[in-house]
């Protein structure tokens, strides 16, 4: 066993998206991370704010999971996805010759859900916070509707 970091995974906080320090301390560990034979993983599950940018990729989404293989540079895999989408699973990189597990982030944040009862805490009736888009706030009362929250 070694102390050899393999893959990072960065779950994008909301200062990482917002102009200012906390963004520009996230680009420069970004760019160490990509300047070396670590993987990325970088996944944004916000709304709203800048891109983190991937080569002049203007892929527009709500949501996006970057899966960046330190043999494959500057290639990468992107899992761009809406709300009305279910979150898409991808296979996390290791070390060559090892198998490399699928990330289900999904059926994760489903059971966490579940398991803690947030159900059960949740203001349906209330504004989502963030604000999300007019197409989306129909389908989200559809949807409450549907399972007899609204």
């Amino acid at each position: 066993m070694t102390a050899e970091v393999i893959t990072v995974l960065e779950l994008l906080l909301p200062n990482n998206k917002r102009a200012g320090q906390g963004r520009n301390t996230y680009q420069t560990k970004r760019q160490q991370i990509l300047g070396g034979s670590t993987h990325l993983v970088e996944i944004d599950l916000l709304p709203g704010g800048e891109y983190i940018p991937i080569l002049d990729n203007e892929i527009k989404s709500d949501y996006r999971i970057l899966v960046n293989r330190s043999q494959l540079r500057p290639r990468a895999e992107l899992y761009p996805f809406n709300l009305q989408e279910s979150i898409p699973a991808f296979f996390s990189p290791l070390k060559k010759g090892d198998i490399e597990p699928l990330v289900d982030l999904q059926d994760v944040i489903q059971d966490f859900f579940d398991r803690a009862g947030f159900d059960l805490a949740i203001g349906y009736n209330c504004e989502p916070v963030p604000p999300i888009q007019e197409t989306d706030i129909i389908w989200v009362n559809e949807l409450l509707k549907a399972h007899g929250l609204r």
